[in-house]
């Protein structure tokens, strides 16, 4: 089963993630299938902290995906500030 979840990069103190689609069994920051965006939760004023393929993201979920619930949030978060 593919799901869409985040993936932790960065440094300590200093998180970056980035959203991936991946099988459901593979370790978190391991293998991915396809990189779909980012969120930097410490990102500057002014700097974009979030960004993601909304196409990919609705392919995905049109093949069966299953989103994590930070991202579910994430991404009705940016669908509402894209509308803006």
């Amino acid at each position: 089963m593919v799901v869409i979840r985040l993936a932790r990069g960065g440094s300590k103190k200093r998180p970056f993630y980035t959203i991936v689609a991946a099988n459901r069994s593979d370790r978190r920051d391991g293998r991915f299938i396809e990189r779909i965006g980012f969120y930097n939760p410490v990102a500057p004023e002014g700097t974009e902290a979030l960004r993601i393929a909304l196409d990919r993201l609705e392919y995905w979920k049109g093949q069966g995906a299953q989103l994590s619930p930070t991202v579910a949030r994430l991404a009705k978060e940016y669908a509402q500030q894209q509308a803006a």
